[in-house]
């Protein structure tokens, strides 16, 4: 499966690793997933979202049927 929160789209970046002498090379920045299970009331089904600790937070202050309600309406399937 891909690194990619399914509610804030955060995907990996790259970018450089410098050492002491200053000598850069590549390295890959990885978001903070975390693989959660919801319990979705409305539809009295659990669910599972491959989520940031951002997109947690988005989910706490939004709602958790609101984030799936928009997730739906993007196009994708939970």
């Amino acid at each position: 499966m891909a690194r990619v929160c399914q509610i804030t789209g955060k995907v990996p970046v790259s970018g450089n690793s410098v050492s002491h002498s200053n000598i850069k090379t590549k390295r890959r920045f990885l978001p903070n997933l975390q693989t959660k299970r919801f319990f979705l009331a409305e539809e009295d089904k659990w669910i599972t979202l491959k989520v940031s600790s951002e997109g947690l937070r988005t989910i706490n202050k939004n709602g958790l049927y609101t984030v799936v309600k928009q997730l739906r309406a993007d196009g994708e399937k939970i």
